[in-house]
């Protein structure tokens, strides 16, 4: 762990994790506060900036970023610092659930660095960054990782490297960064601060590699001796040492131009003739070609008695760099010249950009772009931005201004920022500039892509998520995530229908109540929301007045915005209505409507899938639920709880299943799982628990209890198989008798707090060898001690091996000290639930003391 900063004091942490002093910023970076009102940035904040700057510096990047979880929805991923890359125009991307299929997810989910070297390799890997992001990046992935503490992933955006892989030194560099990171949140975290973030991404300035610096140095100049004498700076920009300059005008003009040099002597006599407080200013060459100004004031009057005049002149010569130059060049050309920083902020505008605007350098400068200039604030434009920001090449296209006029926006971007021009343009054809056939389009294919095709995507990424999405409410998740951003939408509703009714499944933006009138609606009410439905036809209003007009007296939520209301309909059969709401008015184009249309039929299509599943989730729920005990018997001298702890994913019923079976004289415990989910694995787990429970009541043996369930499985089904461990206890001397095939192996807590894990001898899994052999361990109880049978969904954690899990399970029931079993059933259960790596599996527990 890297030792505190100076400035820094981890015990001192503000409501809002700032601490009490803000230590010194490194590499440059500047963030801006996180929140409104000129809120000064806290320590986790300026360790995240400091962080993303560094990664992106160490390998060669024009982006770096800190993703880190939210502290209100589990499982979500937020954007909390974006260097070098506006974040209003990437919003799409700053929530990202851990189970998505995008990079950020796969580090953060499996704990392993995800990198990509070109558009080619993460197109193959993930399709749907790609398509969301059609350009050609590369993209470096690292989890920020302390222990058993996973904080968030750090990423780097850079130019692709076709061909070759991340060079090791770069992936070294990228972990170097993640593992300080980590250690300084590990620190902050010990200090009391919630390492989450809930609220919009910090934008951070990278560092300029490109600008020239900028140095000043002073000297005096006699004119009466010749003498110059000067500072290290002044010395240095000569191209001297203070050791080896001569300190004489001479030295001084040898290192200038001919007529610099002339220009330089006239400007001085001019400055020592007009009084000693007149001042002069000269731009001249230095030897090197680079851009020198000198500007020249008279210095203290004389002492009495001596000529008038003073004799000395202060100067300071300031290196200017190609700047000036470039500014002058840049306003005596004809064509609009703008120049954005990597946030989007118009840093200089030429004077014909003025003229072709409208609008003065004061007023534009400073100000985020496509802010600025509302009509450049369009999806499409967006997507061009994007393009433009995240690769070098030269990207065109033809925007349309408030004022109905057209012009030809070009972007050519680079590592401190983007070079804008603007030329007048006619109508485009079909709403584009049209070009000449076989004419390249700036910036590649993957421009092409985007320049043709700047609708295309979208469906496509949300038709990738939702082939991912299997209930309604994860169908709904998706569109609010993926549709809503995309358009800019505001407000979102989700009517399904049922025995010709619209019932209310899905909302978000409305205030809250204001859709419950709306709810259970006849298919005969006079309603936007009804009437797209029962006519197959999308209706859009591009204000509320519209909306007002077209069904007067309709309740409204607000008086200003637009709506659209698209009918759900899947394979020709009406499956409900979605409302999308937007903050303002705004046009619908023939293409915009298009794309809406299209996305209504694919959330139909999902959400008539989802019907499909949730029918048959509730069918295998209730079939592992009639087939799980659900009451235990009660024993003497031996107590017995079970705990079902259902998925967070999929289906949430799968062949996991428990039992405790009375045979004679002893108990039998049994713990298994078949392998798959739904009804198929609920069935076969059903008739594995009723062989076993047949064997064990006819021959306590349980070696023939274990071989004889492995032979019936194989014949019900010979494709399905499962894991199990049976044992059976003798409740007066404690003699245990056990088998395994293929299960976790149990735990046992020891009267005196010691718990270890099992070492039963085992067979393979159950329905693959009908010769399989399945050896007897043989162990006793001590009064007092427990016993905890579970399945793997208990202790499994994503990209991590199963002992981690097995251990923390051991150490939880080892803590659990004089309390009653059902009470540490309880507890294990919910640690499970509460820790990282909660399972995404059914998990089953039985637990067992002997008294």
């Amino acid at each position: 762990m890297r030792p505190a900063r100076a400035g820094a004091h981890p015990g001192c942490v503000t409501s809002n994790g700032a601490t009490g002093d803000t230590p010194p910023q490194r590499h440059g970076a500047t963030p801006a506060p996180p929140k409104g009102g000129g809120a000064v940035p806290g320590e986790l904040e300026l360790l995240l900036a400091e962080a993303s700057v560094g990664a992106a510096e160490a390998v060669g990047g024009f982006a770096g970023g800190v993703y880190l979880p939210s502290g209100t929805t589990e499982g979500l991923l937020r954007l909390a610092v974006m260097a070098g890359l506006p974040t209003k125009l990437f919003r799409p991307w700053w929530r990202v659930h851990e189970n998505r299929p995008f990079p950020v997810a796969a580090a953060h989910r499996t704990g392993r660095a995800v990198h990509l070297p070109d558009a080619e390799d993460a197109m193959r890997r993930f399709p749907q960054l790609m398509v969301s992001l059609p350009f050609p990046f590369s993209a470096l992935y690292v989890p920020v990782v302390a222990g058993p503490e996973r904080f968030g992933v750090l990423g780097v955006l850079r130019s692709p490297t076709p061909g070759r892989p991340v060079a090791r030194g770069d992936r070294q560099r990228m972990q170097r960064a993640a593992d300080r990171l980590a250690a300084d949140l590990a620190a902050l975290k010990d200090g009391g601060t919630a390492i989450v973030w809930d609220a919009e991404p910090l934008p951070v300035q990278l560092p300029s590699l490109t600008a020239p610096p900028v140095r000043i140095g002073h000297f005096d100049w006699d004119l009466d001796t010749g003498t110059v004498t000067g500072d290290e700076a002044f010395c240095r920009i000569l191209g001297h040492t203070p050791a080896d300059f001569p300190g004489t005008a001479e030295a001084l003009a040898g290192r200038l131009a001919p007529e610099d040099a002339a220009g330089l002597r006239a400007v001085a006599r001019q400055t020592a003739a007009a009084g000693p407080m007149a001042s002069r200013r000269i731009r001249l060459r230095g030897a090197d070609g680079r851009a020198h100004l000198v500007e020249l004031s008279g210095g203290p009057p004389r002492r009495a008695g001596a000529p008038d005049g003073p004799s000395v002149l202060h100067g300071s010569l300031v290196d200017l760099g190609p700047g000036p130059v470039l500014t002058e060049s840049g306003d005596r050309l004809p064509r609009a010249l703008l120049s954005l920083d990597r946030l989007g902020r118009v840093t200089h505008l030429n004077h014909t950009a003025e003229t072709l605007i409208g609008r003065g350098r004061p007023e534009l400068t400073g100000r985020v772009l496509w802010e600025a200039l509302p009509w450049l604030a369009d999806p499409a434009y967006e997507d061009h931005l994007r393009a433009a920001l995240m690769s070098p090449a030269p990207v065109s296209f033809t925007a349309r201004r408030d004022d109905d006029t057209w012009l030809e926006v070009g972007l050519y971007s680079g590592h401190d920022g983007v070079t804008v021009t603007l030329l007048p343009a006619e109508h485009p054809v079909g709403g584009r500039r049209a070009r000449p056939p076989g004419a390249p389009v700036p910036g590649g294919p993957f421009a092409a892509l985007t320049s043709q095709s700047t609708g295309l995507y979208r469906p496509v990424a949300l038709a990738i998520a939702l082939t991912e999405a299997v209930t309604a409410r994860q169908v709904s998740a998706v569109v609010t995530d993926e549709l809503l951003p995309a358009f800019g939408g505001r407000q979102l509703a989700i009517y399904l229908l049922h025995e010709r009714h619209l019932f209310l499944a899905w909302e978000t933006g409305f205030p809250q109540g204001f859709l419950d009138r709306f709810d259970g609606v006849g298919l005969d009410a006079r309603l936007p929301g009804v009437e797209t439905l029962t006519t197959g036809r999308p209706l859009f209003f591009e204000s509320m007045e519209q909306l007002a007009a077209a069904y007067p007296g309709i309740p409204l939520d607000a008086h200003v915005g637009a709506r659209a209301f698209l009918p759900l309909i899947a394979s020709g059969r009406p499956v409900g209505s979605c409302i999308l709401g937007f903050d303002q008015p705004r046009a619908f184009g023939a293409e915009e409507r298009t794309v809406l249309v299209a996305l209504a039929g694919l959330i139909a299509q999902a959400l008539e899938r989802a019907r499909r599943y949730d029918s048959e989730s509730a069918l295998a729920r209730g079939l592992q639920d009639a087939l799980l005990p659900h009451r235990l018997p009660v024993l003497d001298q031996v107590e017995t709880v079970g705990r079902y702890l259902p998925g967070t994913q999929g289906m949430d019923v799968g062949g996991d299943w428990y039992d405790v079976v009375e045979t004679g004289d002893r108990i039998a415990l049994v713990i298994g799982d078949v392998q798959g989910h739904g009804v198929a694995a609920a069935a076969t787990m059903g008739q594995i628990r009723s062989a076993l429970r047949a064997f064990a009541l006819s021959g306590p043996d349980p070696r023939e209890v274990m071989g004889g369930t492995n032979r019936l499985l194989i014949d019900l089904d010979p494709g399905q198989f499962a894991s199990c461990v049976y044992l059976l206890i003798d409740p007066v001397t404690g003699a245990v008798q056990a088998v395994r095939a293929g299960h976790p192996q149990p735990l046992l807590r020891h009267p005196d707090g010691r718990t270890e894990v099992l070492d039963l001898a085992g067979g393979v899994v159950l329905g693959v060898d009908p010769a399989a052999a399945y050896p007897v361990t043989e162990l006793t109880l001590e009064p007092g001690a427990v016993l905890a049978l579970y399945t793997d969904g208990l202790v499994e954690q994503a990209g991590a091996d199963i002992d981690s899990g097995v251990e923390r399970l051991r150490a939880s029931l080892a803590g659990a000290e004089g309390e009653p079993l059902a009470e540490t059933a309880n507890r294990l259960i919910r640690e499970a639930r509460q820790a990282e790596d909660r399972p995404d599996d059914i998990a089953l527990l039985l637990a067992t003391r002997w008294e």
